[in-house]
């Protein structure tokens, strides 16, 4: 079983470096695939309301190897709850699906700037967490103006923003903004999903180099940039594959080699125009 080490959070949270996505878990697979992954060593589970599988995570959170404060679960808020009453009804909604008291760490998933509500569910946020139905509060998918405008309204700093990041779009001035304002980063798709990232030649070759695989080449780039990826398998191979990346570390100018394959973000998501109900 993997030692996963954490970091702390701006609110005193102990956070892990590595995480299992779940997207597309479902069904008792969901649920098998979720309760390998606490055995293999994870500790923070990342679902979403637009996921649907928040039921299948609380089940596994119970089927669990580990006590229940051992894990770190992660949800959150659709476009179609923002609002300072909807965001606090959703997170409701989410506890029940979950079948848990609290929520660990609550996003909202999208800003929908068109909306233009995304601080009045910050606002609600704090006050969920401020009654302990969550723990810690962050985003998802949030701009650098964006998260100005939520600490300045409210002055309370997101604990995590969760955003794109790989090696094809490394984010280098967002990561900045958020070690300057102690924002955790979290990368999704880490694995820059349905792309050629992982047969490129540098990532072959580095990863001979250190006798690891080309995806534990990746995802310890992503700790060495002090981002948590949230890598998502159900095979449990893979799963332990993916969380044996704290044995060794990478050379500086090899994670700066990583780093120059950006190329941009590979799917339209950018959350100045990008919008998710």
């Amino acid at each position: 079983m993997a030692t996963i080490p954490t970091v702390t959070l701006n609110d005193g949270t102990d956070f892990p470096e590595l995480g299992l996505g779940t997207y597309n878990l479902r069904g008792q697979e969901g649920v098998d695939a979720v309760v390998a992954a606490v055995g293999a060593g994870y500790r923070l589970l990342d679902t979403a309301v637009n996921y649907e599988n928040e039921r299948e995570i609380g089940e596994a959170v119970r089927h669990a190897p580990v006590d229940r404060d051992q894990l770190l679960v992660t949800s959150k808020i659709p476009g179609r709850h923002h609002g300072y009453d909807e965001a606090i009804d959703s997170i409701r909604g989410s506890l029940g699906l979950l079948g848990l008291d609290r929520i660990d760490l609550q996003l909202i998933h999208w800003p929908n700037p068109s909306v233009g509500r995304y601080v009045d569910t910050w606002r609600g946020m704090i006050a969920a967490r401020d009654e302990g139905l969550v723990t810690s509060i962050g985003v998802s998918n949030f701009t650098e103006a964006m998260l100005d405008e939520l600490i300045d309204a409210t002055g309370v700093t997101p604990a995590v923003n969760q955003v794109e990041l790989h090696p094809y779009f490394p984010q280098t001035a967002l990561r900045a903004f958020h070690a300057e304002r102690g924002i955790r980063t979290e990368s999704w798709s880490p694995l820059a999903r349905r792309s050629e990232l992982l047969t490129e030649q540098l990532v072959q070759e580095l990863a001979a180099v250190y006798d690891v695989t080309p995806t534990q080449l990746v995802l310890r780039w992503h700790v060495e940039l002090g981002s948590t990826p949230i890598p998502k398998s159900a095979d449990p191979d893979r799963q332990r594959e993916n969380a044996d990346v704290f044995g060794f570390s990478l050379a500086a100018d090899h994670v700066a080699a990583l780093s120059g394959l950006e190329r941009g973000r590979l799917w339209d998501g950018d959350p100045n125009t990008h919008e998710e109900m």
